[in-house]
C-alpha cells in the first residue's frame, strides 16, 4: 500500500513544480500596469441633408436715382457785367473831346467820360446778359428701398439618432455638422517591469498586466507599431 501513496505524492509534487514554474514564467514576462489614461479627441457629428429651405427677409437698401433735364443759361460777355459802363465812358469821352479846345476840351472829355459811364452803368443794371444757350444737366438723389435677401437656411437632416432640423448661416452641402463628441483613440499607460518603469501609448485599455517581449511591451499593443 505504501508504494501507490508514495507514487501519488511524487506526481503531486511534480505538478506543483510545473505550476510554480508556469506562474513564474508569466510573471517574468508581464509588466504591471500602474495607470491608464484615455486619449480623447473631439470629432464632429455629421448628418445627411434631406431638404434645404432658404430663409428670406426684407432688408433696407439705399440707391441713387438720377435724371437729366435741360436748363437755359446765358454766356458771359466780354467785360462781364460792366460792358455798358466801359462802352459808355469811352463813347462819352470821345464826344466830349469834340467840344471846345484846350482846357475846355479836357474838361469836356472828362465830363463825357463820367456821363457816358453813368449811362452805361444804368444800362448794365437793366441788361440781362449775353447769348442764351441750352445745357443738359444730371440730377441725382438717394432713395430708400428694400430687397429680399437670403439670411439663413433651414435644413432637414437624418443622423445616427434619427431626423431633425437645424438653421445654418451658410448654404449646406450633402452633410452638415449637428454636434461634437469625444472619442477615445487610445490610452497612455504607465507600467513597471521589474526595476524598470515607463510609459507606452496603447490602442486598447489594458488589464492589470502587459505582455513583455524581448524586454519591452509587446509591439502589437502599441499605437503606431505592430
Amino acid at each position: 500500500m505504501k508504494t501507490p501513496i508514495i507514487a501519488a505524492i511524487s506526481v503531486l509534487a511534480l505538478g506543483g513544480v510545473a505550476v510554480a514554474s508556469y506562474g513564474g514564467f508569466s510573471r517574468a514576462n508581464q509588466a504591471e500596469v500602474l495607470s491608464a489614461e484615455p486619449i480623447r479627441v473631439t470629432e464632429p457629428v455629421l448628418a445627411d441633408v434631406l431638404r434645404v429651405t432658404p430663409v428670406e427677409e426684407n432688408r433696407p437698401v439705399s440707391r441713387q436715382q438720377c435724371s437729366e433735364r435741360s436748363v437755359q443759361r446765358r454766356a458771359p460777355e466780354r467785360f462781364g457785367d460792366r460792358d455798358g459802363m466801359v462802352a459808355g465812358a469811352v463813347i462819352g469821352g470821345l464826344l466830349g473831346n469834340q467840344i471846345g479846345d484846350g482846357s475846355g476840351r479836357a474838361a469836356a472829355t472828362a465830363a463825357g467820360v463820367l456821363a457816358g459811364g453813368a449811362i452805361g452803368k444804368e444800362m448794365d443794371r437793366r441788361h440781362t446778359g449775353g447769348r442764351r444757350y441750352t445745357e443738359t444737366v444730371s440730377e441725382c438723389r438717394d432713395i430708400q428701398d428694400s430687397e429680399r435677401v437670403v439670411v439663413a437656411w433651414d435644413v432637414e437632416y437624418r443622423g445616427e439618432t434619427g431626423t431633425g432640423t437645424q438653421r445654418v448661416s451658410t448654404e449646406p452641402g450633402a452633410q452638415i455638422q449637428i454636434g461634437e463628441r469625444d472619442r477615445v483613440i487610445g490610452y497612455d499607460v504607465r507600467w513597471r517591469y521589474g526595476e524598470l518603469e515607463g510609459e507606452s501609448r496603447l490602442r486598447e485599455k489594458p488589464g492589470e498586466t502587459l505582455p513583455v517581449e524581448n524586454g519591452r511591451i509587446a509591439p502589437s499593443l502599441l499605437i503606431g507599431e505592430g
